[in-house]
């Protein structure tokens, strides 16, 4: 009998022991099998410790605005998988996955995948087979060792450097960076979002011997009264409008998408600089990506953010610290490869009570409510705080001690955004 998409879902998990296993021998054989098609006439992979999601939606909305024939491959999903890989905008269904993973098993033979190779080999054979203009891919984990790197980007996008998966990557920024720089190729554009990245990155992205524009040296973003100047160093500008997704930090992930496409438009590849104004435009008014500082509307307002390390911490802080003064209930819960008392610290004193969840029912990488109060305690001893054995019950925790006009933030991982936006959609 023919699997439908959960069972194949359900089987992926275990074809392979280990739930991440970086490596490109693997997919790649597999995919060499397929015919190993390219996924678009042009690729952009987008890289970064944050900003990723992000990025890939202000690209995909910029190139469909350009009327391009387009595809994005996200992850992680939030509520259902299809999420995860989108053509024209729209998510692929579960028919077209499952012939997907079909292709992918009678191609693999003895070959092990993990659930996320299976993922990304379905969104790069989707994509090759609806004939696209352009593909956009997130990374996953990394870069030089994670799967969507089989495929040679025509543009490179690292957004942020900062300190996440520390045991796959590294210890400190330079090593992460130099994991990140892998995505990128000799001769090719690699677009660097941050204006401080740390020297491993850029000493890699130099070895790789790729075309290196940075944020604030060959391009950046000024901010205007209602408006932002988006320069480059070849003399163009323009002036734009904010962006739709929230946040101060999405000017500089605008600013890094409009590099990456700047690169393409002016090899020729996409529209002139005419058009591209105008889809530009377009997609900064458009792009949406759940759950970035995303309102759920509400009095007590209610606010989902995955942000999970201390760069996105800082990020959140910002934006509290730009929103008019209102008291803040937070719903928090971690994984446990996540730098709990880095985030906490950002947040400090800007959350007046904490409202801390348990994952530990929800993945063997959730922290339990007890492990997030020891942290609590010891990095903010004054903070007003009760625990939940999930999310579920610290939200209604939140909902009940919040005021009309005060406001809920809940974020610190993709299993919290999940439990919140499948409350919203139900």
């Amino acid at each position: 009998m023919p699997r439908s998409l959960a069972e194949w879902l359900a089987y992926q998990e275990h074809v392979n022991q280990r739930s991440i296993e970086l490596g490109l021998d693997r997919v790649c054989s597999v995919w060499r099998r397929m015919g190993a098609p390219a996924p678009a006439r042009r690729t952009v992979i987008v890289g970064g410790t944050n900003g990723k999601g992000s990025t890939v939606a202000l690209l995909e909305a910029m190139t469909q605005g350009a009327g391009l024939r387009t595809g994005a491959f996200t992850s992680p999903h939030l509520l259902t998988y299809n999420e995860r890989v989108r053509i024209d905008g729209a998510d692929v269904d579960d028919a077209a996955l499952v012939a997907s993973f079909e292709r992918i098993e009678a191609a693999r033979g003895d070959t092990p995948l993990t659930y996320f190779e299976y993922g990304t080999l379905a969104a790069l054979d989707l994509f090759a087979r609806a004939k696209l203009d352009v593909a956009i891919l997130e990374v996953g984990l990394g870069g030089r060792l994670d799967a969507v790197n089989i495929v040679d980007a025509d543009v490179a996008v690292v957004t942020t450097v900062d300190l996440d998966h520390m045991d796959w990557l590294g210890p400190d920024r330079d090593s992460i960076g130099r994991e990140k720089a892998g995505i990128a190729r000799a001769g090719r554009p690699a677009i660097v979002g941050e204006h401080e990245p740390p020297q491993g990155l850029l000493d890699a992205l130099a070895s790789i011997g790729a075309d290196v524009e940075r944020a604030g040296v060959d391009f950046g973003a000024e901010r205007l009264a209602d408006s932002w100047c988006w320069r480059h160093r070849d003399g163009t500008a323009m002036e734009l409008p904010l962006p739709a997704l929230a946040a101060p930090v999405q000017i500089a992930n605008a600013a890094a998408a409009i590099a990456a496409l700047h690169r393409l438009w002016t090899a020729g590849d996409l529209p002139a600089p005419q058009q591209a104004y105008a889809a530009v435009c377009h997609g900064l008014r458009h792009a949406r990506v759940a759950a970035r500082l995303q309102s759920l509307g509400g009095d007590p307002a209610l606010i989902v953010d995955v942000g999970h390390n201390p760069q996105a911490a800082r990020a959140l802080a910002a934006w509290l610290d730009a929103q008019p003064h209102a008291r803040t209930h937070a719903v928090y819960g971690a994984l446990a490869d996540k730098d709990v008392a880095g985030v906490v610290a950002a947040l400090g004193t800007r959350i007046a009570d904490w409202h801390l969840a348990g994952l530990d029912g929800a993945t063997a990488r959730g922290l339990a409510a007890d492990a997030l109060v020891d942290v609590l305690q010891r990095v903010l001893p004054q903070a007003d705080f009760d625990r939940h054995a999930d999310v579920t019950e610290a939200l209604a925790a939140a909902r009940a001690a919040a005021r009309p006009g005060e406001r809920i933030l809940a974020f610190g991982s993709f299993f919290v955004a999940a439990v919140v936006m499948a409350e919203r959609s139900g």
